[in-house]
């Protein structure tokens, strides 16, 4: 079996800056990229916040401008998925969906969150095109225009308000007659003079052509269906992080994430750490898993150090 001084799991910003840091201190990193290299990043077209990139850079581009210089500093950086973990003892397993078993004296997850999607054929076909699941990330690219936002909670609500500072007009898509977000949050929507909420409405179809979306098909409880004009499409139902393969051995909140100790990336399991948007259910911005992933292998350097 073979023997890794520091494993990551997960291929987006967390786990590549994890490995650039890793491979400066001489950890002899190896990262598997996992079930999406590149991670979220590589659903996106263009990126305007990351900084660094004055006139922004392209999601994919990004990600292998990381990959790139990991590799460069001396990471170890394969194809492969997580299966099994064994993290009752040191050195810890993992099993990879090959069937081959690897050791590592260190860990870092890092295998980031997925977004919950309503399931459509049309909303798979315009991913990257008018369909986002982050306003923080792609908002920008609606200055003056409408869009429409499907959630109820409070994920949703912050997003149509920060989209209604930007956008001209904002939808939001409400599957009940009420929201289920805190009162607050409640408030401020409603009083919020260009966001509409269609209440009892499920999207049915996203519209669009070979330019991206251009409406979506909404039916109502009652039976009516309608459709109504929008540049942009925004999920706010939620992300599911990917952390079940470690579940049994590292603490997480009632909702998967991965907790950690304090201000640093250490979980309950002396040795592993976690980084990016599998322990970051607020944030889920790039720059913020990068910056995680540097505080994990900061960590793990620290850790193998004293060993």
């Amino acid at each position: 079996m073979e023997k890794i001084r520091c494993l990551i799991i997960g291929g987006g910003p967390a786990g590549y800056t994890a490995a650039i840091y890793a491979s400066r201190a001489n950890l002899s990193p190896v990262l598997y990229e996992g079930i999406q290299p590149g991670g979220q990043l590589t659903m996106t077209t263009d990126i305007e916040n990351y900084p660094g990139f004055e006139n922004g850079i392209a999601g994919q581009s990004l990600m292998d401008a990381m990959r790139a210089q990991a590799v460069r500093l001396g990471a170890d950086i394969r194809r492969g998925i997580a299966t099994g973990a064994d993290l009752s003892s040191r050195p810890f397993r993992i099993t990879l969906d090959s069937g081959e078993e690897v050791c590592a004296e260190a860990l870092i997850i890092a295998t980031g969150a997925t977004a919950r999607y309503l399931g459509l054929e049309s909303e798979e076909k315009f991913k990257g095109m008018g369909v986002s699941a982050c306003a923080t990330c792609d908002g920008f690219f609606y200055r003056n225009r409408k869009v429409a936002v499907v959630g109820g909670g409070d994920t949703a609500c912050e997003e149509a308000a920060y989209l209604s500072n930007i956008c001209e007009k904002v939808y939001m898509i409400v599957r009940r007659d009420v929201l289920r977000a805190s009162i607050a949050m409640q408030n401020k929507v409603l009083s919020t003079p260009n966001i509409e909420i269609l209440w009892n409405c499920n999207t049915q179809e996203i519209l669009g052509d070979l330019s991206g979306v251009t409406g979506v098909r909404i039916a109502r409880k009652d039976g009516e269906v309608f459709d109504i004009a929008i540049d942009g499409f925004f999920l706010a139902i939620g992300h599911h992080p990917n952390s079940e393969v470690f579940a049994k051995w590292v603490n997480t909140d009632a909702n998967g994430y991965i907790i950690t100790e304090g201000k640093t990336s250490c979980t309950n399991v002396e040795g592993v750490f976690a980084a990016g948007d599998v322990r970051d259910p607020l944030y889920r911005q790039a720059v913020t898993a990068a910056a995680s992933g540097c505080m994990a292998a900061l960590d793990a350097e620290k850790f193998l150090n004293l060993q």
